[in-house]
């Protein structure tokens, strides 16, 4: 399946010190190889390659009709934040996973948890977060680096990239773009929010887009992965 960045689609500042450091969640995990990261002290993030169980009875009836291919994926995604929830929000467990009119996941009669889903190449990353919306993005780095997709996403800063090793500037565009599609899910405008527009350092760590800070997680597993997150609780 082409990424996002091979298909060509495509505020930043310190942030809070504790929304920069990552730890692992002492939750005890159900799948194995699955790995937890605690982001900020109420949004986690478990990155995994699927479920181990069956599928929620309401994802299986959601994936009735897709081709093969797709429902997998789903159902991967679905198993992985469920496994979340029931680690770190168990009431909303069991919750229909609806979406508004933009696509964004919700929890249908559980507004004070957010989530969000991202699958590329077999991984899954889910999100949860307590009281605020949050967004996660993962993304394989892309084959091919057009230079008309790498000035799109990071525009002036292009130069910094451009001074790296092929393979490092590979990874890094790709860390860029999970920040920007991180931010625009959280927001909960995806693609129409223009998340190439938002201004990301070609090496990001942690930074703020209007309400949300964000945080590229290059230490928690080896595909690019990051989250974003409302910077105060609803």
């Amino acid at each position: 399946m082409k990424t996002a960045l091979e298909n060509g689609s495509a505020g930043t500042g310190a942030a809070g010190s504790r929304a920069a450091e990552t730890r692992a969640v002492e939750t005890g995990l159900v799948m194995t190889g699955a790995v937890d990261v605690q982001v900020h002290e109420d949004v986690w993030v478990r990155v995994a390659e699927g479920s181990t169980g069956p599928p929620h009875p309401a994802d299986a009836r959601a994936a009735v009709g897709m081709p093969p291919w797709r429902a997998r994926e789903f159902l991967a995604g679905r198993g992985v934040l469920r496994d979340l929830l029931a680690a770190v929000a168990p009431w909303a467990r069991d919750a229909e996973v609806a979406a508004t009119a933009t696509g964004k996941p919700v929890l249908a009669g559980v507004p004070g948890v957010g989530v969000s889903v991202s699958h590329d190449g077999g991984a899954v990353a889910a999100a949860v977060a307590l009281r605020r919306a949050v967004g996660v993005d993962l993304q394989r780095p892309p084959a091919e680096l057009p230079a008309g997709v790498v000035r799109r996403c990071l525009r002036e800063r292009a130069a910094e990239l451009d001074r790296l090793p092929e393979a490092e500037r590979a990874v890094e565009l790709a860390r860029v773009w999970t920040v920007q599609e991180a931010c625009v899910k959280a927001e909960g405008t995806g693609l129409a929010g223009r998340p190439w527009a938002i201004d990301v350092p070609a090496r990001p760590v942690s930074g703020r887009w209007r309400r949300f800070g964000w945080v590229a997680l290059r230490d928690a597993v080896d595909v690019p992965l990051s989250c974003a997150f409302e910077e105060w609780t609803c």
